[in-house]
């Protein structure tokens, strides 16, 4: 065999071995292409045009070191976060941090099962609540009947038709790519733009994300005492995060850049139902069905993760793992879900609602960030596989700047 056919086989090995380790990027993907991006990156868009891009390029940024630390500690731990706090960290702190982290499992729910009940009311005119309380119970029937590999091909199919959507209807929008790609990497923050900085931030680094991933890293059960494997998988589940975050990235950007149309015509949304609407005049009947059609997958799909984060989570407080077949998986899901459920009864303003909910994921965000880089520094919890002097500095370079954003969002509403 010559050396061109002996790479061209190396290469074809290298591409199956890769294909068995994505998943649960693509699964943590969809957490943040959910309904309040739609309304943090409408808001952005229609608001402040090209402006603020390069917020989702910073937050995709962090996002990727980020879930990718999270993922290390499931994979060379054998815990999900939660199940680190409850073994590493003192029992009152740990029950504090993880209570607030449900509470963010809870607030993201909130948005996902309302941006689905939004798009059963523009697609089928199903009222609000009706629509919600029928969202909630096809994410529980999805969460109570599947197993992780089949949420994962359902998961990669809603983000599918996700991102086909948004690429579409960018093709149908006049866009100064010039522009587009300045304000992608050079930052503004426009006069009372803080609040949707944040938004968008809280909408793209989500703390019920890094649960997830720590847990959902561990569902192919690979034997990790083997090194080898150990060793490969960690190699690996960095392409699928990277690649799946890439993803994300292209899928945020495109909603401000479909949302620029308002922004350009001087129209500004106030709730998805508007932007729906108005997308019709303005990019024609197929696109504002589009919208529809993708905000219902959206909603469905982000729900399923948030159960399945909130479930991890409640979990990880009694040291247990997430399986959906245990008591504690389940009563997380349900907590999860059903209060999500019962919050959306009492909301006047669904697009302010779902604005705010991404706020509170933020101010939450650099809890668990903290924690969870107090967890992968320490040799205790990962041994020889511990954060390097490098990854600890750009770590803590991202609690500060969630930190500093944070603190400026709280000096802004005073």
């Amino acid at each position: 065999m010559n050396e061109k056919n002996k790479d061209l086989t190396k290469n074809k090995l290298i591409g199956k071995d890769l294909l068995k380790y994505i998943g649960p990027g693509i699964l943590v993907t969809v957490g943040f292409i959910d309904p309040g991006n739609w309304v943090s990156n409408i808001a952005a868009g229609s608001n402040y045009g090209y402006k603020l891009l390069w917020i989702v390029t910073l937050s995709t940024i962090m996002l990727i070191i980020l879930q990718h630390n999270a993922a290390h500690l499931g994979i060379v731990t054998g815990l999900c976060i939660s199940e680190a706090i409850n073994k590493h960290i003192n029992k009152f702190l740990g029950r504090v941090i993880t209570i607030t982290a449900m509470l963010a499992a809870v607030s993201t729910a909130m948005a996902e099962v309302l941006g689905a009940a939004i798009a059963l009311d523009m697609l089928f005119n199903i009222p609000l609540k009706l629509g919600a309380l029928i969202s909630a119970v096809v994410i529980i029937f999805m969460l109570f009947s599947n197993s992780y590999k089949k949420i994962e091909k359902v998961i990669i199919g809603f983000v599918s038709i996700i991102g086909i959507s948004f690429i579409f209807e960018t093709f149908l929008v006049n866009i100064n790519w010039g522009e587009a790609i300045r304000s992608a990497v050079v930052p503004s923050i426009p006069v009372n733009s803080l609040p949707i900085i944040m938004s968008v931030l809280g909408a793209v680094v989500m703390p019920h994300n890094l649960f997830l991933h720590s847990e959902v890293i561990q569902s192919r059960k690979w034997n990790l005492k083997d090194k080898s494997i150990l060793e490969r998988q960690l190699k690996y589940e960095f392409m699928d995060t990277m690649l799946s975050m890439i993803i994300g990235f292209i899928i945020n950007s495109a909603m401000i850049l479909v949302a620029i149309t308002f922004y350009n015509n001087n129209v500004q949304v106030t709730e998805l139902e508007q932007a729906q609407t108005m997308l019709k005049p303005l990019l024609g009947n197929s696109a504002s069905i589009i919208f529809a059609i993708a905000l219902l997958f959206a909603g469905l799909a982000s729900s399923v993760t948030a159960g399945m984060a909130g479930g991890s989570i409640f979990a990880g407080l009694f040291g247990e793992e997430y399986d959906i077949n245990s008591k504690s998986s389940k009563i997380g899901v349900l907590i999860t879900t059903l209060v999500a459920l019962v919050i959306i009864f009492f909301i006047s303003n669904p697009f302010e609602g779902l604005l705010y909910s991404q706020m509170l994921l933020s101010i939450q965000l650099p809890i668990t960030i903290f924690t969870q880089i107090y967890l992968t520094s320490s040799k205790k919890v990962m041994g020889k596989y511990k954060n390097t002097t490098l990854e600890k500095i750009v770590l803590w370079s991202i609690a500060g700047i969630v930190t500093i954003l944070n603190i400026m969002l709280l000096v802004s509403s005073f």
